[in-house]
C-alpha cells in the first residue's frame, strides 16, 4: 500500500490556536483565567438566546455538574439512551442515582421518546437525551414527557454543535441544560474541555460554585483583585473540573472557525449521501427541513445483502488504508451496566440491530476532496460496486 493511511478523525489545528496558547504561556496565567472567561462570553454569544455559559475540563464534568445541579441524588432514576458512550450513564452514577437504559428510534438512534414514557417510575428524576450523531432528538415530544411527569433534562449535545431543532440552536431549547464536548474528534477541540449553557441563572451559580472545590468565590477574581481578595469559604464539598486558559485559548479560534467547519462537513456528508445512495447500506437519518445536522459523525449500517460482516468490513477498509470506527457498543453489552442492571440484548432490539451492523465512516475538515474520493473507492471495492 503506496498511500498514507487516512485516519478515522483529526483535529484541524491552524496558526491563530497556537499563537493564543503561546500567548496563554507568555502570559503566566495558564489556569483558568482571562482567556476561560473570554471563551465563555464568546460561546454564549454563539449559541444566543440570553443562555449563561460556564467552561469545563470535559462534557462529563459538565453532565455530572448539571446533574447535581438540578438535584439527582441517591436512588433517583435517570432516562438515557442506551446508545450512548459510558459517560451519559456513569454521571448519574456519581450521583448515587440509577441510569435506566432505553431503546433507540430505529432510523434516527436517538433516545425513543415511547421508551422514555414506558420507563418512568415514581423514582425518576431527570431524562438525558443524546443527540446522536449531531441529529436533534425529537425535543418537543421529551420537553412534553418531562413537564408531564415533572422531570428535568439535561441534553448531552457532545455531538451536537451547532445542531439546530425547529429552527433554534441546541442549546437554547426549554431544557434545563445543555452540555458540549471539545474532544479531540469533535466538532470543534480544546484538547480536552466542554461547557455547560443554560438559561437558569440558579444553575448556573450553583455549577460555577461546585465546578471549583465548592468555593464561595472565583479563584481568578481572587488573584487579580487589586484589593486584599484573600478571602474564601467552601460552602460545599465540590469537584475540580474548571477548563484551563491554555485548552480556552484553543476553543477562542476554534470557535471563531466553527460555521467554516460546519459548511465543510455539511459538503462531505452531501457527497455521502450522493455516492453511497445505490449501495446496500443504510444512511444516516437526516434533520427535519430548515434544520441542521452538526455532522459530528456519519455512521451507515451494513444491510445483509451487503454480503460482509461490520468486522471484517472494517478490517477491510484498514487494509487499505482507511480509518473507521463505530458508535456505539451499546451500554447494554458493557459489563458494568449489563451485569449491575441485569441487562441483555432482546431489551433494546433496535441498538442491538444498529450496533451490529454500524460503521463511522471518516468525517473531518482537514480531509481533502481526494482523501474522500479513496473512501469512497474503498467501501465501494469492498461491497462490489
Amino acid at each position: 500500500m503506496s498511500e498514507k493511511f487516512l485516519p478515522f478523525a483529526l483535529p484541524e489545528i491552524g496558526e491563530e490556536e497556537i499563537n493564543e496558547v503561546v500567548d496563554a504561556l507568555r502570559s503566566g496565567w495558564v489556569t483558568t483565567g482571562p482567556k476561560t472567561k473570554q471563551f465563555e462570553a464568546d460561546f454564549a454569544a454563539f449559541i444566543g438566546d440570553d443562555v449563561e455559559a460556564i467552561a469545563v475540563n470535559s462534557a462529563t464534568s459538565g453532565l455530572h455538574l448539571a446533574l447535581e445541579a438540578v438535584g439527582i441524588g441517591p436512588g433517583d432514576e435517570v432516562i438515557v439512551p442506551t446508545y450512548t458512550f459510558t459517560t451519559t450513564a456513569e454521571v448519574v452514577r456519581y450521583l448515587g442515582a440509577h441510569p435506566v437504559l432505553v431503546d433507540v428510534d430505529p432510523q434516527t438512534l436517538n433516545i425513543d421518546p415511547q421508551a422514555i414514557r414506558r420507563a418512568i417510575t415514581d423514582k425518576t428524576r431527570a431524562i438525558v437525551p443524546v443527540h446522536f450523531a449531531g441529529l436533534a432528538c425529537e425535543m418537543d415530544e421529551i420537553i412534553a414527557i418531562a413537564r408531564e411527569h415533572g422531570l428535568k433534562v439535561v441534553e448531552d449535545a457532545a455531538h451536537s454543535l451547532p445542531t439546530s431543532y425547529n429552527g433554534k440552536l441546541i442549546g437554547t431549547l426549554d431544557t434545563d441544560a445543555t452540555v458540549f464536548s471539545f474532544y479531540a474528534n469533535k466538532t470543534m477541540t480544546t484538547g480536552e474541555g466542554g461547557m455547560v449553557v443554560s438559561k437558569n441563572p440558579d444553575l448556573i451559580k450553583r455549577c460555577k460554585v461546585m465546578r471549583l472545590h465548592g468555593i464561595s468565590r472565583d479563584a481568578f477574581d481572587r488573584y487579580v483583585s487589586k484589593s486584599p481578595a484573600w478571602f474564601y469559604e467552601v460552602i460545599e464539598p465540590g469537584f475540580k473540573y474548571n477548563m484551563p486558559d491554555i485548552a480556552a485559548a484553543l476553543g477562542l479560534h476554534q470557535l471563531k472557525k466553527l460555521r467554516r467547519f460546519h459548511l465543510a462537513r455539511m459538503d462531505m456528508a452531501e457527497r455521502y449521501d450522493i455516492e453511497l445512495a445505490d449501495l446496500p447500506l443504510i444512511l444516516p437519518a437526516k434533520p427535519h427541513v430548515g434544520d441542521a445536522h452538526a455532522w459530528h459523525l456519519y455512521p451507515v449500517r451494513l444491510k445483509p445483502e451487503a454480503g460482509v460482516e461490520r468486522g471484517e468490513f472494517i478490517q477491510r477498509m484498514a487494509d487499505l488504508g482507511i480509518g473507521c470506527s463505530v458508535h456505539f457498543i451499546p451500554l447494554h453489552l458493557h459489563p458494568i451496566w449489563r451485569d449491575s442492571y441485569q441487562l441483555s440484548p432482546a431489551q433494546f432490539p433496535h441498538a442491538q440491530q444498529a450496533f451490529e451492523a454500524e460503521v463511522s465512516l471518516p468525517l473531518y475538515t482537514r480531509m481533502t476532496e481526494a482523501d474522500q474520493t479513496r473512501v469512497i473507492a474503498a467501501i465501494r471495492q469492498i461491497l462490489g460496486a
